[in-house]
């Protein structure tokens, strides 16, 4: 018999799983739910349900669908949210909320709305990408922060949140680790949520430094360079509720960074961060840099943001909850998984344009040039990246190159698999400018996905003219290229009623088909050459 596991969260502590049955429309008395309780570190699971007897435990959860999101499993979780009605351990008002509460989560699921629509297949692609580098063996753990150099070479995880709520999980993705320079986009966002940029520009600036992030460096304002160095994190770190005490301040990332995950686990390790005070000489040294060039705001300890910089280094996070914080950036600063608003607007965006250019070291421009999306990396072997109005990546792997980044983690992000995964979506989003990105550095543009649908199929069903325009006019992609549905891109146009674009196919198509070699050798290199002549 065949089953598949679907979840059902009570958010938070209480998860309900089940084993469904798909071999059967009806629910049969084998098929019971196991509750899995989950505390701020480990789940625990409760197999016998006798041991609970009333709903009272739970009836005050908030209850989330999340897992591979798609009509037939949603239909299941209804199912069983009606089963544990009539089990007694949910009420009338708690199987509404249960409903409720996940109603643009259920349409989406049934208009097919998601951001990714196919979701199982594309966490298979993300499986591939995975195993690809997880056969990378190079690189050393950190040992200049004696705690960091304790963790095992082997471990590496992957997981990703979509601004829909969509999760996949791959590997060591439970295991806590120190988000170490990770933390330094989250604490600017904050900052210029509390504050604005322009009083947080005041005190640091926005261009690349082109030196080591731990240099002794800042710019010719006499300003750090930018939030990602040492020297920038650590000025905002004193800009962070300048008139709280110590407790205060760090209780207030804490509770913020935990409404970032929508309340998954965030932690703190007190050895970490008593080994960033005993080993930080370098960090220390730069702080009385600080000092003496007056880069603090007039009342500031010094001290005081040593201090507190070293211990956002040493909050904890797990692969799951750290691809959270990424899709709330994803998202425009709305956590996807509470609909909660976190951050600004234009906290969101200053924070993704810097770590765009300045986010993973001296790998900045090159991660810039090849992969096209806001990372940060950290020491400790993660790397945060973005993929804005789509989803959040957060990998991990503690061996780094030797200039600080995860092996496995830019292989990860680098992996040429992807790059058909970044023409989608740029396409789904009607990126112009992505697409030229991606014309100019010879990628295939008639590249296909899981359902063999090209860039001209998403764009046409999206109804982005330009970028439909872009691939037929500059691009020349193939207009007849049917997915495995049979469909063409005309056909994707005509199905979701864009008649721009069908006009533009339409004609596209005509021409296409009275031309004997439509994209010979010789017309794709002179329309490349015409098109960077326009960038």
């Amino acid at each position: 018999m065949t089953h598949i596991n679907n979840a059902v969260s009570l958010h938070f502590p209480l998860l309900v799983s089940y084993n469904l049955s798909l071999a059967s429309p009806c629910i049969t008395e084998g098929c019971r739910p196991a509750i899995l309780v989950q505390s701020s570190r480990d789940r625990m699971s409760i197999t016998d349900m006798e041991n609970y007897n009333s709903y009272a435990d739970i009836q005050q959860a908030d209850i989330n669908f999340e897992s591979s999101l798609n009509k037939k499993n949603i239909c299941l979780c209804l199912i069983r949210v009606l089963q544990l009605y009539s089990w007694h351990l949910f009420n009338r008002v708690s199987s509404f909320r249960c409903i409720g509460n996940n109603i643009m989560l259920l349409t989406k699921a049934f208009r097919k709305k998601f951001i990714i629509p196919d979701f199982e297949e594309f966490a298979q692609q993300i499986n591939k990408m995975y195993d690809s580098a997880q056969r990378q063996e190079g690189g050393q753990v950190a040992d200049y922060i004696p705690q960091l150099a304790k963790f095992n070479h082997d471990l590496w995880g992957v997981s990703l949140c979509t601004i829909d709520g969509q999760r996949h999980s791959v590997g060591d993705t439970k295991v806590p680790f120190c988000l170490q320079s990770c933390v330094k986009p989250l604490e600017y966002a904050i900052a210029v949520h509390e504050l604005g940029s322009e009083h947080v520009h005041r005190f640091v600036g926005k261009e690349p430094s082109g030196f080591k992030f731990n240099k002794l460096s800042l710019n010719e304002e006499d300003k750090p360079h930018n939030p990602m160095v040492n020297a920038g994190a650590i000025v905002i770190s004193s800009l962070v509720k300048p008139h709280s005490n110590k407790a205060e301040r760090f209780d207030y990332m804490m509770e913020f960074l935990k409404r970032m995950t929508g309340t998954e686990y965030v932690g703190f390790s007190n050895a970490t961060f008593q080994s960033e005070r005993e080993t930080g000489d370098r960090n220390y040294a730069i702080g009385y840099y600080l000092k003496e060039k007056k880069c603090f705001p007039d009342s500031a300890d010094m001290i005081a943001a040593l201090d507190f910089y070293f211990q956002l280094c040493s909050i904890e996070v797990t692969c799951e909850s750290g691809s959270v914080m990424a899709a709330t950036l994803a998202n425009g600063g709305i956590c996807p998984t509470t609909g909660e608003r976190v951050l600004s607007a234009e906290a969101v965006r200053n924070t993704l344009s810097l770590m765009h250019s300045c986010g993973m070291y001296d790998f900045s421009g090159q991660f810039a040039f090849h992969v096209g999306l806001p990372a940060k990396s950290g020491v400790s072997g993660a790397v945060l990246l973005v993929v804005p109005n789509v989803m959040g990546v957060m990998c991990w792997s503690p061996p780094l190159d030797r200039l600080g980044n995860s092996v496995r983690g830019i292989h990860f992000y680098e992996d040429p698999n992807k790059s058909v995964v970044n023409l989608m979506f740029s396409a789904y989003s009607g990126d112009v400018s992505a697409l030229r990105r991606f014309a100019l550095s010879a990628v295939n543009m008639e590249q296909r996905d899981y359902d063999s649908r090209t860039v001209l199929h998403i764009a046409a069903a999206e109804g982005h003219v330009e970028a439909v325009i872009f691939l037929t006019e500059i691009c020349k992609v193939n207009p007849h290229m049917k997915d495995r549905w049979g469909n063409t891109p005309l056909d994707d146009a005509m199905q979701f009623g864009h008649d721009v674009v069908v006009s533009v196919l339409q004609e596209y198509q005509r021409v296409y088909n009275d031309s004997d070699s439509p994209y010979d050798t010789e017309e794709a290199n002179t329309t490349l050459e015409t098109l960077e002549s326009i960038v």
